[in-house]
């Protein structure tokens, strides 16, 4: 059995933006090293947030190996097609069903089927008329909400399981508890409802994941060819009728009145979290004065709306496209033909509570000190900045997510730096208006105006450029070029600047890092100079050496060649002598 929860995120993808954490109604998202992720715990698996990630960081766990597996692993294998499936593929349900049988299953049945034998319990149940709220439990993203975060109206969820459940059991009953149960629609939360009750759902796909599916075997059911007996391509064990209407926002009312529901009884439609957690804001139970049912879906328009719908087709078609395959029924029967039983038990979230000195301290750690630094902008993700300090106590948050926070403290370590940096340093705008400067901007080129620069949080911000500097030509290139500009050794007056002046935002806010090498010069200048003298007085001993040297050489060849012309006349004549 794959246990990684049917929604997860690829960390590597995820760009820190917080809308997950921004959308999602329960904060089932924790904040680790700056990446999000799904606290299983906490998740209805609604969806929302996989279809609202910028960066499609946020993943529904693929189960299609798990469904090919059943096939294998059992003899024989049926579909539990959801409603919704004419919004989402666009072919016929004989096409749709010769697709799956491709595939290697058996049959194809509508989970419609269930859908029917669920209302026509509830119809039976309404009639006794208490009057108390009924919230039906055919959503398992709404019984999970339910009972994880309004526990006090779990007892308020009809004792049913889905028409998902109710339809498994129908087909175990019709071909054997041997049999292989896939069921198929547009919803994640099924995934978890088919995890707690593998006794009746084998696995549970999402439209995506088996149009993947079906492309991995190269089938396009809007290509295959339905043979003339058509008869025999099907839904089995028969066609559903009323239940057909599950997936459209009121469509389940609809059914319970077909099914005999009366007119006396109140029945409300409600879709999307948030619509039904307003519904159901300070509501008091003990004030009801009449029956009343609660058809309530998670998702904003109902089933055909679900996170795994078909991105592609318009909304309006996709629900005209199922109301087209609805067949009403001259007779609905009195009495289902199988039910579920299902008792639900609340399971409320444990919110630690902190004390307020724990708040606070939490709060200085992003710099909320007072109730006027609490902004409650809403960056972080959580409503309130006291919201995002229970977060970070409980784990489930990073300093960094405070947006102004950051921002402040960006601002902080840039006027450190300015401040300390010993260049001079400016902003300006394409206007060449001051923007920003440090205090060594000042000294250096308007020294007059140090008091005024001190004495006021803006300092020179909106002066003139031209006034203070006599090279904003330099400013006036980069801003037109949009390219930077280096000067070395740029005189003025009797001083040196090195100028680096650089594009800040295009054509728009330029700055200049500015360095006064004067004293730099005149030392090169001084060494230069002293270089030069001993070089001099170098060349100077080496031509004394080399004159001394010729000297003595020219005395030395003087003297032996006077000693060896002495020594030519005194040697004797031998030849003479021999004579």
């Amino acid at each position: 059995m794959n246990n990684q929860y049917p929604i997860y995120t690829l960390q590597n993808e995820c760009v820190d933006c917080y809308k997950c954490i921004r959308e999602c109604k329960m904060k089932a998202i924790r904040i680790e090293n700056g990446h999000a992720s799904v606290i299983p715990e906490r998740c209805i698996a609604c969806g929302h947030c996989v279809l609202i990630c910028p960066s499609e960081a946020k993943k529904v766990r693929n189960d299609v190996n798990k469904a090919r597996a059943v096939i294998t692993a059992k003899q024989r294998v049926f579909v539990s097609l959801a409603p919704s499936w004419a919004g989402f593929w666009n072919c016929t349900a004989e096409q749709l069903i010769l697709a799956f049988k491709k595939l290697g299953f058996e049959g194809v049945s509508e989970t419609a089927l269930g859908a029917q034998e669920v209302s026509i319990e509830l119809t039976k149940l309404l009639s006794k008329r208490e009057n108390k709220i009924h919230i039906s439990s055919a959503c398992p993203a709404i019984v999970d909400y339910v009972r994880l975060y309004m526990p006090e109206y779990t007892e308020f969820i009809t004792p049913l399981g889905s028409p998902a459940m109710t339809h498994a059991k129908l087909l175990r009953k019709r071909y054997g508890d041997d049999i292989g149960i896939v069921f198929a629609g547009p919803c994640i939360a099924k995934k978890n409802e088919a995890d707690k009750n593998p006794e009746l759902i084998d696995v549970s796909l999402t439209f995506k994941e088996v149009a993947q599916w079906f492309a991995q075997e190269n089938i396009d059911p809007s290509q295959i060819e339905v043979p003339a007996e058509a008869n025999e391509v099907k839904f089995v064990p028969k066609k559903a009728y009323e239940g057909t209407y599950y997936p459209i926002e009121g469509g389940m009312n609809k059914t319970l009145r077909l099914s005999g529901c009366a007119k006396d009884i109140q029945l409300v439609s409600i879709s999307s979290i948030t619509s039904f957690e307003t519904a159901l804001r300070n509501f008091d139970p003990k004030q009801v004065d009449r029956p009343i049912f609660l058809e309530a879906l998670a998702c904003a328009g109902g089933c055909a709306n679900g996170p795994s719908k078909n991105a592609d087709k318009p909304g309006i078609m996709a629900m005209t496209d199922i109301l087209r395959t609805v067949k009403i029924r001259e007779d609905v029967p009195s009495e289902p033909e199988v039910i579920v039983e299902k008792q639900y038990e609340a399971s409320a979230q444990n919110t630690k509570k902190y004390t307020p000195e724990q708040i606070a301290e939490a709060m200085a750690s992003v710099g909320k000190h007072g109730v006027e630094d609490e902004i409650n902008c809403g960056g972080c993700g959580y409503d309130t900045c006291r919201q995002l300090a229970e977060a970070l106590l409980s784990g489930d948050a990073e300093p960094s997510m405070c947006v102004s926070y950051m921002r402040k403290l960006a601002i902080r370590k840039a006027s450190a730096m300015l401040r300390s940096m010993p260049s001079a340093i400016v902003m300006a705008d394409s206007e060449l208006r001051i923007l920003e400067t440090n205090e060594a901007f000042v000294r250096m080129f308007a020294p007059d105006l140090l008091e005024i620069f001190k004495d006021r949080p803006e300092g020179l911000a909106g002066g003139a450029l031209d006034r203070v500097v006599p090279f904003v030509d330099l400013f006036k290139r980069s801003i037109k070029s949009g390219k930077d500009i280096h000067k070395e050794r740029y005189p003025v007056g009797k001083n040196l600047y090195d100028i680096a002046v650089f594009e800040i935002e295009r054509n728009k806010i330029v700055g200049a890092v500015i360095t006064d090498v004067t004293q730099t010069e005149m030392k090169r200048e001084q060494i230069a100079r002293k270089a030069h003298e001993v070089i001099e007085k170098n060349i100077a001993t080496v031509q004394n050496i080399a004159c001394l040297l010729g000297e003595h050489m020219v005395d030395t060849e003087l003297l032996l060649s006077q000693i060896a012309q002495g020594y030519e006349e005194n040697t004797p004549n031998t030849e003479d002598e021999g004579k």
